[in-house]
């Protein structure tokens, strides 16, 4: 198996070669190919995701994203380069997992999964400011193509995991036109899977029961941007985004990538919890590479690290230990 590794900015020059640390104590074939991304990148080449880059990319298809800085202000020549890789893998769904762990504020039993279209919506970055100043638009774009297939792997998903319900998210009754399709289209694709439970709900709605009780949805089906809000709002049960592992996914390309950016007030400290990355090679594992018993064991092994007491101290009151040292508590507790 062939890994392109990119560590882009921030905590992700420490807790990818965490991630990679674990993936190679597991499994020491592997194959590892550094390259680069992010505004570091942008700054010192003029390119936020260098040819270089995505012909690795392209050829191993299967990624290692650490994170990249976002500028909330324009700046002339940078894009975000996860969302172009995305595009360019055609990882057209985004997979992001809340489980219980065994971590402070976290949820006891736990378990829901958002899936959302990682290539459309508002994402498709399409933005215009009128000359004065006063107004600006964005362009939200629903295609069908786009919606079939994030909603048959949702489902696809669903039956191999052995989930119940699919919960579709959207606000039709507001775009009727946008939403509407996506509505449409994603209960066109449940009628095929008649073995599982879908239902629906507004976006709004389904914001306010992932507060109240998340317990409620087992699979959440919705588009890009809602996507994004309610799979972090969910990562607050399982004891925040530090812990919130992703896998963006298609046909035949992965992209492993925690959720937690690039932290910079805490990068270089030695300090970032490396749980995400570490879970997010885990999911790497058994959807793209399909290696389930490999998957269970880097979780298990995160899971034992945390039963024991170690933790980091974003998660656990009072927690002392550092990048490294969680990096080798789980390595401790991988099958022998």
């Amino acid at each position: 198996m062939d890994l392109c590794v990119i560590e882009g900015d921030g905590v992700g020059h420490e807790v990818i070669p965490a991630a990679v640390r674990v993936l190679k104590a597991l499994m020491p074939a592997v194959k590892i190919y550094p390259v680069q991304a992010g505004f570091e990148t942008f700054r010192r080449t003029g390119s936020p995701l260098p040819a270089e880059t995505l012909a690795i990319a392209s050829t191993y298809r299967g990624v290692l994203f650490g994170a990249a800085d976002s500028p909330s202000f324009p700046v002339d020549g940078y894009y975000s380069p996860i969302i172009a890789l995305r595009r360019h893998l055609n990882a057209f769904a985004s997979v992001r997992p809340t489980r219980y762990l065994p971590v402070a504020a976290a949820r006891r039993g736990l378990d829901l999964v958002v899936i959302r279209e990682n290539t459309e919506d508002f994402y498709v970055v399409d933005e215009q400011t009128e000359a004065d100043g006063n107004t600006s638009t964005a362009q939200k774009v629903i295609t069908r193509a786009a919606t079939e297939r994030v909603s048959h792997l949702t489902y696809q998903l669903a039956r191999r995991a052995e989930r119940e319900q699919v919960t579709i998210v959207h606000k039709a009754n507001v775009l009727p036109q946008s939403d509407g399709l996506f509505r449409r289209v994603a209960l066109e694709v449940a009628e095929q899977y008649p073995d599982i439970e879908t239902d629906e709900l507004l976006v709004d709605t389904a914001a306010y029961w992932m507060v109240k009780d998340p317990s409620r949805f087992d699979m959440v089906l919705t588009s890009n941007l809602y996507g994004d809000i309610l799979s972090d709002m969910a990562a607050g049960w399982s004891g925040g985004l530090g812990i919130a592992p992703a896998l963006n996914i298609g046909h035949d390309a992965a992209i492993a990538e925690p959720v937690h950016g690039s932290a910079p007030d805490i990068a270089g400290k030695g300090i970032a919890n490396p749980t995400a990355a570490i879970l997010s090679v885990a999911l790497l594992l058994r959807h793209h590479w399909k290696r389930p018993d490999e998957a269970r064991a880097i979780e298990d092994a995160v899971r034992a690290a945390l039963e024991a007491g170690h933790h980091t101290v974003d998660v656990q009151p009072g927690g002392a230990i550092g990048t490294e040292a969680f990096t080798d508590a789980v390595i401790n507790h991988l099958p022998a």
